[in-house]
């Protein structure tokens, strides 16, 4: 089924189904663009327990761009606080390996900015003070309607319009919009009521995670701060600081095959401290870690983002922040059609891009999962000599295994839609990794960020819709304004002052609402057929 457009008689806008960072982003990204949203979310309030506690780099720029990424640099661990790793036999006992990371205070004062790949770093921000920041913002615009308590239990569809059967208070009503999109988690009803299935590995480990109040855990990490310790008693385990004072996460990892039913939270928390801890524990959650990735993300006008479309185990937060970057992409497609500057066949490369990105982050965060939660020699726990042999010879492991994974630039700058048919000249590519990218604009790739003479990041200097980057102010661009202008489409052009050859080798750069680089070229460029390209009025098989 093709969706058609929405005109000003179709049903108004997108039903988004689950409010959390996925959701709420999606939501806000189309409030800005003019689109009327209405969120459902089944509960009543927002969960009590943490989950993803790293925004990445790329989801701060997606922030930075929809006006959030103050409030939420400004939110989580104190701004003095350091977000480094320690790697301890318990956080009582040996140190093993660290790897030290700047504050927020030490960002916020711009400490490194010219040697940053980006104009936001990632950002250590417990979800539980994340979603407040983004429902707030949400809340606040008068085009986005957001229910609480409203679950729902049913869809209909035709080629016009789509009808949401939801429920609150034990009352059924019909919501009629143009389209849906399922961000409501890994038990999504969106993606049940499409019957469509997960594929991939339904265990990789399990954990047990035990979120505690305990100002003597806040005592003893004082002693030498880190945002996380990891520890190795029976079990590879990570301690995280939620609020840098007493609120902590205990995360304990076990095979897949393990019965955690059967652990004792308690006896693990003291595992991972070394001794008995006063604590009070706010709340216990067994979960297992997968690697799924669902069948499609699209069925006409409903799709699917977030952990509705693939889940894997939580290496790098990349779960939530895969989700952010589902939002930047259907967010400008959604709008796009909405406006009728595109046509609905457009919608139909959100899965063509996104699907490939989950699918690669799936399997690099799985393999890096592996490489962290690999057994532990006991020697570590050993005095003298034997001991400090075991614990060097497991820091040289970690000096390999552990940087990317807090760094994880390859996820957030290396993914891409080179073979996108929205994309022009993009050539096939490595697969993605947490590592490796370049910071050279290739096509399909996020532009690369340099810092401007004005002060700006070049990703400031990007419209609301389609921009034309010019590093040759002298060229004529003409032809280009005046085919976006007959296309009724949104087009900026703007002058990269400077001379940054190495990010930016051509004259010309085209760059798509969410920031990722459609075409690259000169003055030879033929701007209408790219236009129509790019805006999806000519698919790959027409070209």
């Amino acid at each position: 089924m093709t969706p058609q457009p929405t005109t000003p008689g179709d049903p108004a806008g997108v039903l988004v189904v689950g409010a959390g960072p996925t959701g709420l982003t999606l939501a806000i990204d189309l409030a800005q663009r003019g689109v009327p949203c209405h969120v459902v979310e089944a509960t009543e309030e927002r969960g009590a327990n943490p989950r993803c506690n790293t925004t990445s780099a790329r989801s701060m720029e997606i922030f930075r761009r929809l006006g959030l990424a103050g409030d939420i640099r400004r939110a989580g661990l104190p701004e003095d606080y350091p977000t480094s790793i320690q790697y301890r036999t318990s956080l009582r006992g040996e140190p093993i390996f660290r790897i030290d990371l700047p504050s927020a205070g030490d960002v916020l004062a711009g400490a490194g900015r010219d040697g940053w790949p980006t104009p936001e770093p990632q950002h250590r921000v417990s979800q539980l003070f994340l979603e407040p920041i983004l429902e707030r913002h949400a809340s606040r615009h008068p085009l986005i309607t957001l229910d609480r308590g409203t679950r729902l239990v049913g869809l209909r569809q035709d080629d016009e319009h789509v009808e949401a059967v939801v429920e609150s208070g034990g009352a059924r009503r019909t919501l009629r919009c143009a389209y849906v999109v399922g961000c409501d988690g890994a038990h999504s009803a969106v993606r049940r009521a499409l019957d469509i299935r997960y594929e991939g590995i339904d265990a990789i480990q399990r954990f047990v995670s035990t979120f505690v109040r305990s100002p003597e855990l806040g005592r003893l990490a004082a002693e030498d701060r880190a945002w996380t310790y990891w520890t190795y008693g029976r079990r590879p385990a990570a301690l995280i600081a939620i609020d840098g004072g007493e609120l902590w996460l205990n995360h304990a990892a076990f095979p897949p095959d393990h019965d955690t039913e059967a652990e004792d939270p308690l006896r693990l928390l003291e595992e991972a401290v070394g001794g008995p801890v006063e604590h009070e524990v706010l709340g216990v959650v067994r979960w297992t870690g997968r690697r799924l990735v669902a069948q499609r993300y699209q069925d006409g006008r409903v799709f699917l983002a977030g952990d509705a479309a693939h889940i894997w185990i939580p290496v790098g937060g990349f779960g939530m922040n895969a989700g952010i970057q589902d939002a930047a992409t259907l967010g400008w497609m959604l709008a796009a059609v909405h406006h009728g500057w595109a046509p609905p066949g457009l919608l139909t490369v959100y899965e063509k891009e996104r699907k490939p990105v989950g699918e690669q982050f799936a399997g690099a965060v799985g393999a890096a999962a592996r490489k962290s939660f690999a057994d532990v020699s006991p020697d570590i726990h050993l005095p003298g000599p034997e001991g400090e042999r075991a614990r060097a010879e497991l820091a040289e492991r970690l000096a390999i295994t552990e940087p990317h994974r807090y760094s994880p630039d390859g996820f957030s700058f290396g993914y891409h839609y080179a073979g996108s048919p929205l994309v022009v000249g993009g050539a096939e590519q490595a697969a993605i990794t947490m590592g490796d990218y370049q910071e050279r604009a290739r096509p399909g790739f996020r532009l690369p960020h340099v810092w401007l003479a004005d002060g700006r990041s070049a990703l400031d200097a990007l419209g609301p819709g389609f921009t034309l980057l010019r590093t040759d102010p002298a060229l004529d661009v003409t032809l280009w304004t005046e085919a976006a202008h007959d296309l009724k489409m949104p087009f900026t052009v703007a002058d990269l002052p400077g001379d940054h050859p190495e990010r930016y080798p051509t004259a010309l750069l085209l760059v798509r609402p969410d920031q990722h680089v459609a075409w690259m070229g000169g003055a030879d460029a033929r701007p209408r057929e790219l236009l129509r390209t790019v805006t999806g009025r000519v698919m790959a098989h027409q070209r």
